[in-house]
């Protein structure tokens, strides 16, 4: 009995000896997986900038980027023998297990944290608006942010002075651009629709580096945070290249199926104020078209495009948009209205029948509505986001006033379900601000 009892330590013995050998040589294929290292991908600008060449953005900014001790000081960055005991190590090779402490490094230097992208363009007086949008996303959002800003020189020194002083949240970074069209016909796509809307186009093609990005205009209102709408990019199939929302719920009232003079995307267009990319996948794809059999690259199909329709678009880029998703219908994930409410789903009456139920996700301020008398539901909220400061009793204490704010706008169409505009508003505020830190 005791000879049998120790062929089974002996057996247990060799197969714990085999299992640190091979925790061993995984830690050695560690070590020399994250020893490629690489430099931080900077955002390219586009190949028709002045001069023919590629460039930087204009103006980078680093907010809040903080800094993490590395971990070279933990263990040598070579191999050593397998069986090396403790007391043979060198002195300056750590004590500690050795393959835990590998797959330490690797972790620290393989996993960089994973930033949302977020662009906007921002032309004229829409400095304030751009400023709120920003804000609205960083209050409330969890992962950090990199902003890809779009805008007129003059603006320029406006934004980095703001931004910079943000920079004690350590929440985001930031780079600014200036506004750039492809210089042989710059000046027809700077006056499509509004100045600089269509530069939106383009950012696929300026943003080289950039895997995915979120975009949206500058009247844009994050009532929860931008993590949930990044979100959906894992929810994409195979085919599907961008998502947008509806451009109406209901066709009665809607703009292109009773007004467009060309193709649009399914029974009432999309609306581009909220777009999210995967643009690698758009840069990829060949688009079908009706201007040619031979299918083009993004790149290639914009200018064909504007030539062909101009003079039948209404909605400038949103149009062109619609009628490249007409022709690849395949390629557009479709997001319920509440990630872009607009005044359209309750000037004649509440429409949007997923922000009835779970309130309103993303408010987009169109036809100027954070500065009229209009509609007045949207312009509390404007001006509540807008006077917060990112002190967390200020946050937590604004939603009292904004309901009563919203209370004396019961007499319109929006103010008699002004609690829509506030449900997940307060949602996003118990979650970020309420809980403790170790629940968030």
């Amino acid at each position: 009995m005791r000879r049998y009892l120790r062929i089974v330590v002996l057996c247990l013995a060799c197969g714990f000896c085999s299992l640190l050998y091979a925790f061993s040589q995984l830690a050695v294929s560690l070590e020399e997986g994250a020893g490629g290292g690489g430099g931080k991908p900077q955002a390219a600008a586009a190949s028709w900038l002045a001069g023919g060449g590629r460039g930087g953005a204009r103006g980078v900014g680093s907010v809040g980027s903080a800094a993490h001790p590395g971990p070279s000081d933990r263990c040598k960055d070579f191999s050593l023998c397998y069986w090396n005991p403790y007391w043979m190590l060198p002195s300056d090779v750590c004590g500690m297990n050795c393959f835990w402490e590998a797959a330490f490094r690797y972790s620290l230097n393989v996993q960089p944290i994973q930033r949302m992208h977020l662009a906007v363009v921002a032309c004229g007086e829409r400095l304030e608006e751009t400023v709120t949008m920003l804000k609205s996303a960083i209050i409330f959002s969890i992962r950090p942010l990199q902003f890809h800003i779009f805008a007129e020189n003059q603006l320029h020194d406006s934004f980095k002075g703001i931004l910079d002083s943000w920079s004690f949240l350590q929440t985001f970074n930031y780079s600014l651009y200036p506004i750039t069209f492809p210089s042989e016909n710059a000046a027809e796509w700077k006056k499509l629709f509004k100045p600089c809307a269509s530069q939106r186009l383009f950012l696929p093609l300026i943003l080289k580096e950039v895997d995915s990005l979120l975009y949206v205009d500058t009247d844009i209102l994050f009532l929860r945070p931008v993590d949930d709408i990044w979100s959906l990019l894992k929810k994409f199939n195979s085919t599907q290249i961008a998502a947008m929302a509806p451009e109406h719920e209901e066709p009665r009232i809607g703009w292109y199926n009773r007004f467009a003079r060309h193709p649009y995307y399914g029974k009432t267009g999309v609306n581009s104020g909220v777009m999210l990319m995967n643009m690698t996948r758009m840069r990829r794809k060949y688009f079908k078209n009706d201007m040619t059999t031979v299918r083009l690259r993004w790149g290639d199909i914009l200018m064909p495009l504007l030539k062909k329709y101009k003079l039948n678009i209404t909605w400038g880029d949103q149009d062109l948009l619609n009628i490249i998703f007409f022709h690849n219908p395949e390629s557009l994930f479709v997001f319920p209205c509440q990630w872009n409410y607009r005044p359209d789903h309750c000037i004649y009456g509440s429409n949007c029948q997923e922000a009835e139920e779970e309130g309103i996700f993303i408010l987009h301020g169109n036809r100027g509505v954070y500065h009229d008398d209009k509609q007045p539901a949207f312009r509390a909220i404007y001006e509540a986001l807008r006077n917060c400061s990112f002190k967390d009793d200020n946050i937590r204490s604004l939603l009292k006033p904004l309901e009563l704010e919203l209370q004396k706008t019961v007499h319109t169409y929006c103010g008699k379900i002004y609690k829509i505009f506030i449900k997940q508003l307060t949602k996003s505020i118990q979650d970020r601000y309420d809980r403790p830190p170790k629940e968030r």
